[in-house]
């Protein structure tokens, strides 16, 4: 069955699980729940947070009549802790000290009712979540700009806490609070068809040809829009960063990409290059030898890495890398993946500025993860061409890569991931040489995809 402008009634006052609702297309009333959540570790951590999100429903299924009922509860657990919202900032402050030092899980069971055809789906979501390891500094800045106390664990990590997360292994949606997919399902299975708003409204002119990949890619976001979010974001990377204020490094800096700009397949917007100071815990795991691209022509780059070239070559190759994604708009492909086909629809066709609040914070939060393989060699065949058409020596990307790699055999051996996104440097190397026209080693063939 089939229903049009559909009203959810949600059993929970939290705003951003109305947010999640209202951006795909709902009609939310909200009839908060004022059933008691159990913290009882003695079950399951799926059977906790599935009865509190029965519990919640049930109490709200008493009062209401008629509707299609929502509830849900997140709990975040240790090492068999469980976090909750915590009771004061004492309390939010340990909690955020303790889920930084170590992965944590994020569990959130869901409860769906159709009141008219008496039917009930129970069901939960888990994500894993890995954070920085935060300072007292961090988190009392943090707790300056946001109520921990409205979030499970302490933290929002669809706003400037995605800041402090490393990576996720799941739903980025049901750290939110309300994983998306699994309602979805949900909805279907009671007879609830979503139709995306994309479809009512059209999909003109939201695609685009790309001279890089050489394909025609849908772009939801405006260049405008795009510029937009990546202003905003940087603001927030800015509170987080001290920018390098050094003058030299600054005209280095500037000199470098006003000639990778100049040669970029992309001129509809202004590249800005920035050097920020690494953070201490940075620079004991190495991770401050790095550089990162946000939408709409914003770089960053950490003084350690500056500190690692040799010279103005390599500096080159890695700001044209950045540039390179920023041409490939792999920011903002990023952004509409994890922000979801109906919401990035929505902002779209939306007139008011909701879409780039939105916009804003998911990018804040997924800008910083690592990009798919494909796109990081296509950002190393586009540096190594950026850097070549700008006057530098092209081949300085494969000597910085080498030093990159003898870098990382002096740091601790890590656990093989199958949530790696980033390609060995052998696949890296062998890539910018295809693009350089040089003919392959032995050595290449033996090492690509082994080290």
């Amino acid at each position: 069955m089939s229903r049009n402008n559909i009203e959810i009634i949600l059993a929970s006052r939290s705003k951003a699980r109305r947010q999640i609702l209202e951006n795909c297309g709902f009609k939310v009333k909200v009839v908060a729940s004022s059933a008691r959540e159990s913290r009882n570790t003695n079950c399951s951590f799926s059977s906790l947070v599935k009865d509190n999100a029965l519990r919640k429903l049930k109490d709200v299924a008493r009062r209401v009549k008629t509707g299609i009922i929502v509830s849900a509860d997140t709990l975040v657990f240790r090492k068999g802790f469980v976090f909750g919202k915590p009771r004061n900032i004492k309390d939010a402050k340990a909690m955020l000290k303790a889920l930084s030092r170590k992965p944590h899980w994020v569990y959130t069971g869901v409860a769906v009712l159709d009141k008219e055809k008496n039917k009930l789906l129970l069901d939960y979501e888990k994500t894993k979540v890995y954070m920085h390891n935060l300072s007292d500094g961090e988190i009392a800045r943090y707790f300056s700009r946001n109520n921990p106390l409205h979030f499970a664990g302490s933290f929002d990590i669809q706003g400037q806490g995605g800041l402090y997360i490393k990576r996720i292994e799941g739903c980025f949606y049901n750290v939110v609070g309300l994983p998306l997919a699994k309602l979805y399902k949900m909805l279907r299975k009671i007879g609830v068809l979503l139709f995306l708003l994309t479809f009512s409204f059209g999909l003109s002119g939201c695609t685009e040809f790309n001279p890089v990949t050489r394909k025609q890619e849908m772009i939801l976001y405006s260049t405008e829009k795009e510029v937009t979010i990546g202003r905003n974001v940087a603001r927030q990377v800015e509170e987080e960063y001290e920018l390098v204020k050094n003058p030299l490094v600054i005209e280095r800096l500037n000199n470098i990409a006003d000639k990778i700009s100049a040669v970029a397949d992309r001129g509809d917007i202004s590249y800005h290059v920035c050097a920020i100071q690494a953070k201490e815990e940075e620079k004991e795991d190495g991770s401050n030898v790095n550089a990162f691209a946000l939408p709409g022509g914003y770089i960053y780059i950490y003084d350690g890495l500056i500190d690692f070239v040799d010279d103005d070559d390599q500096l080159a190759c890695v700001i044209a890398h950045e540039v390179g994604h920023i041409v490939a708009k792999h920011s903002i492909k990023k952004l509409q993946a994890s922000m979801g086909y109906t919401l990035l629809s929505l902002a779209t066709i939306s007139t008011g500025d909701s879409d780039l609040i939105a916009g804003t914070n998911y990018a804040l939060t997924n800008v910083l993860l690592a990009y798919s393989r494909e796109d990081e060699l296509l950002a190393d065949t586009l540096g190594a061409r950026y850097a070549k058409k700008a006057g530098y020596n092209p081949r300085a990307m494969i000597d910085f890569l080498e030093k990159l790699r003898e870098k990382k055999k002096e740091e601790p051996i890590r656990a093989k991931s199958l949530y790696r996104t980033h390609p060995y440097i052998a696949d890296r190397i062998v890539a910018i040489k295809k693009e350089l026209g040089e003919p392959l080693t032995f050595s290449d063939y033996v090492n690509i995809s082994n080290e």
